[in-house]
């Protein structure tokens, strides 16, 4: 049985869906533990109240570097074999992504490899797309870059505002995330090159 970390910063509404889901379709998976780097996060209540351990790992004050080896340190007394960003606001050093090469995977709210980094919302509206959408991906050390896992879109409608396309994508979100995190513990992803290779149909998901 794999075990899953899962780190957030605030809410963690993605983390949530990933529970509910393992719940639901009885995963071969057990989430170990939910670990934030601030101690206000509200996801921290939400794992606590499904009886999953939590941690906190202060980022403040710290050097990225020393935050990271802080980091890794709590992630390997779990045995993680596989390490989920949901929503966690940090910039991860390369070392630390190194580390959990192929084992740790992201969701960027858009279609990578187009508007990476922060207000993506503002960027698609911006640039007049009729399509925004977001993507679960391995993290490697490039920023918002990494082997493509799932992506899921929506059409941009003439009156959006930034709040409605990030309110309307994140139930996208909430579908394709844990739908990447179950292949994973499966074995069902193969990471060659830049590309991820599904090894078996996913219609059942």
């Amino acid at each position: 049985m794999k075990k899953i970390v899962i780190l957030i910063s605030g809410r963690g509404s993605n983390m949530q869906a990933i529970v509910q889901a393992s719940q639901k379709e009885q995963w071969p998976a057990q989430i170990v533990a939910v670990i934030s780097n601030k101690a206000d996060a509200a996801g921290l209540q939400f794992a606590q109240s499904q009886g999953i351990p939590t941690q906190v790992v202060e980022s403040k004050g710290l050097t990225r570097e020393v935050f990271d080896q802080n980091l890794q340190q709590v992630i390997d007394q779990c045995q993680a074999d596989l390490v989920v960003l949901a929503g966690f606001m940090r910039i991860l050093t390369p070392a630390f992504v190194q580390h959990y090469q192929n084992r740790i995977i992201n969701i960027h709210p858009s279609l990578l490899p187009s508007f990476v980094g922060l207000h993506t919302h503002q960027q698609a509206l911006d640039a007049g797309v009729k399509l925004h959408g977001a993507t679960v991906h391995f993290v490697t050390a490039e920023l918002d870059h990494g082997p493509i896992i799932d992506q899921a879109c929506i059409r941009v409608l003439s009156d959006d505002t930034e709040q409605s396309l990030a309110q309307r994508l994140l139930e996208k979100e909430h579908l394709i995330y844990p739908r990447a995190v179950r292949l994973f513990i499966e074995d069902k992803l193969e990471v060659q090159g830049d590309r991820v290779l599904i090894k078996a149909d996913t219609s059942q998901f």
